[in-house]
């Protein structure tokens, strides 16, 4: 009982905007952009989550929960962890360059750590989620701290940052739908696969407005990257044939931005 009246409240908090929400939303900047991310980080904090994929009308909550296994777990966890370090590296990036892109991304972000929060109340599982730049996986909080170096040196790399994040998000949310049953599971992390493909897309855009030259896959192989860049990518597995994702499961430690080897997580 006590948890069903907490994913009320948490519902609730979501409902003035699960309709109008949408992964798209680094393509309304020419309309006047979007508020600036939240800070928070507790489970229902700032920001708005669709727990429906664009166009269907379903709340995840009209899915029946079903049975959760340790790995299953895991991955909620890992993934609302991961889901604030784009939220972070964006928002810190956003600071230091002041480009609209990292804070309507940033703002996107929010709504998918709002997602894996709705599932974290479901299944009754404590949020790691800290304050921001901080986190409880250390690869993960390695990785922040490399992330924002890097994206500081210049804007295009800090575009460059974004599309790596987008990239492993993508490769690390098919490698964790590949792994549940649950069919609540798999509509969120099928949005937020669909909002990683978006946000690559922009990445790459404006990767490519920045440096005049063409943004290049750096952990998705050269045809899944070409597949999401030409906007024909829905919800299906697009393939990892790229450089090893440091916090994914394939095989190697690649070597992150010339700084140190990741193992896998």
């Amino acid at each position: 009982m006590l948890n069903k009246i907490l994913i009320g409240i948490f519902v609730a908090a979501l409902v003035v905007t699960i309709g109008v929400a949408s992964y798209n939303i680094v393509d309304v900047q020419a309309a006047g952009g979007v508020s600036a991310p939240a800070g928070g980080n507790g489970i229902g904090g700032n920001g708005s989550g669709n727990s429906s994929p664009v166009g269907t009308g379903v709340s995840v909550l009209n899915i029946p929960a079903a049975d959760l296994s340790a790995d299953e777990a895991a991955a909620l966890l890992f993934m609302r962890e991961e889901e604030k370090l784009a939220r972070d590296v964006y928002t810190k990036l956003y600071e230091v360059w002041g480009l609209p892109t990292f804070q309507n991304i940033a703002s996107s972000e929010q709504m998918h750590m709002d997602e894996i929060a709705l599932l974290l109340v479901r299944y009754n599982l404590n949020d790691p989620a800290q304050a921001p730049g901080v986190f409880t996986d250390a690869k993960l909080q390695d990785l922040y701290n490399a992330l924002v170096a890097q994206g500081s040196q210049s804007m295009a790399e800090a575009l460059k940052v974004g599309g790596a994040i987008e990239e492993i998000d993508i490769q690390d949310l098919q490698t964790r739908l590949a792994k549940t049953d649950n069919a609540d599971i798999q509509q969120v992390y099928n949005n937020l696969m669909n909002g990683s493909y978006n946000h690559l897309r922009a990445f790459a855009r404006a990767y490519t407005n920045q440096a005049g030259s063409q943004y290049a896959a750096q952990y998705l192989g050269n045809d899944a990257l070409n597949t999401i860049l030409s906007g024909t990518t829905g919800n299906s597995n697009t393939g990892n044939n790229g450089q090893a994702n440091p916090l994914g499961e394939s095989a190697g430690r690649p070597t992150w931005a010339g700084g140190n080897n990741r193992g896998n997580h």
